[in-house]
């Protein structure tokens, strides 16, 4: 079994979590979850503190703000029309496995809304990286039915893992 997220850990508190085993579950559970072998792909994982996140949002998103969770698919593979599930990508090989994308995670955001939502940061993590697994596979919440559909699989993909419903 092939490392599924490279984690980059630019701000040490994330070593405390544990946020290596953390991420890597979240995401083979996201992956499983929609049917797909997470051996085939690769996701790049960025923790880093609400600075670093802030210029982010600013440089790809207009939004000089930090945030909890930012991603970056690696293409387009959003769905044809709102409310359809997402075309699945194919899965690369172990040795050669198709990149997902990119994902940046900001430990002061996600360290206050856990506090703010009386959850145990790992719970909350573990959502966000779900999350945003999801927007790497062409997942959004733009539209009602986009959002119900996103959020259909986020609940059902924590319950696999023990955690309760974020919504």
């Amino acid at each position: 079994m092939g490392q599924l997220v490279e984690t980059v850990v630019e701000d040490e508190r994330w070593a405390g979590l544990g946020l290596d085993a953390l991420a890597e579950a979240a995401a083979r559970a996201a992956l499983s979850g929609l049917g797909l072998a997470a051996d085939g792909f690769r996701i790049a994982l960025l923790a880093c503190d609400d600075a670093r996140i802030a210029g982010l949002n600013a440089d790809f998103r207009g939004k000089p703000a930090p945030t909890n969770v930012l991603s970056w698919p690696s293409e387009e593979r959003a769905a044809e029309f709102v409310g359809e599930e997402p075309e699945r990508p194919e899965a690369g090989t172990e040795d050669n496995p198709e990149d997902l994308g990119d994902i940046a995670i900001s430990w002061e955001t996600c360290a206050r809304e856990a506090a703010e939502q009386g959850k145990p940061m790992e719970a909350h993590v573990a959502h966000l990286v779900v999350h945003a697994v999801l927007h790497l596979l062409g997942y959004d919440h733009v539209e009602d039915e986009d959002a119900a559909l996103m959020e259909g699989h986020e609940v059902r993909i924590l319950a696999s893992m023990g955690l309760p419903d974020p919504y």
